[in-house]
């Protein structure tokens, strides 16, 4: 990954592949620097396919770790946060609820940012009181 990681054209084509992917699943990268993502106008079409074929979870899971891998740890972030707004908030993907809680959070690299992915999950989360990605002690402290 290093001399991958050193090339600005394989950089380049890694983030041109990651916005191929995120158009399939009915989103889009509006912002290269931040990793800022917004739904796509075909995101309702899109979203059917997801949440239809669960293999699709699988390979959102293997970008995650790739994004990771890459050096893309904010993109990550953004796209955890994505998929946790529109199955929690929003309840657009319901099929995709479980993976976005028990995989998607978890290759989060940053224990920061993924403690914050998490408390966000708790405060979405219904009932809350069925809650198991974290100790609801410390979440209900968490600032």
């Amino acid at each position: 990954f290093q001399a991958f990681k050193k090339s600005k054209e394989v950089m380049q084509r890694f983030v041109r592949a990651y916005q191929l992917m995120l158009r399939f699943y009915g989103i889009i990268l509006i912002n290269q620097e931040t990793g800022e993502l917004k739904r796509a106008e075909n995101w309702a079409e899109r979203f059917q396919n997801l949440n239809r074929f669960g293999h699709n979870n699988l390979r959102i899971t293997r970008i995650l770790k790739c994004l990771g891998e890459m050096g893309y740890e904010h993109y990550q972030v953004h796209l955890v946060k994505f998929f946790l707004t529109e199955t929690l908030v929003k309840g657009t993907l319901p099929n995709v609820k479980s993976s976005a809680l028990d995989y998607f959070l978890f290759t989060i690299r940053s224990r920061r940012k993924r403690r914050e992915l998490v408390h966000y999950a708790w405060q979405h989360f219904k009932p809350r009181d069925r809650f198991v990605w974290g100790p609801h002690d410390k979440l209900l402290k968490y600032r």
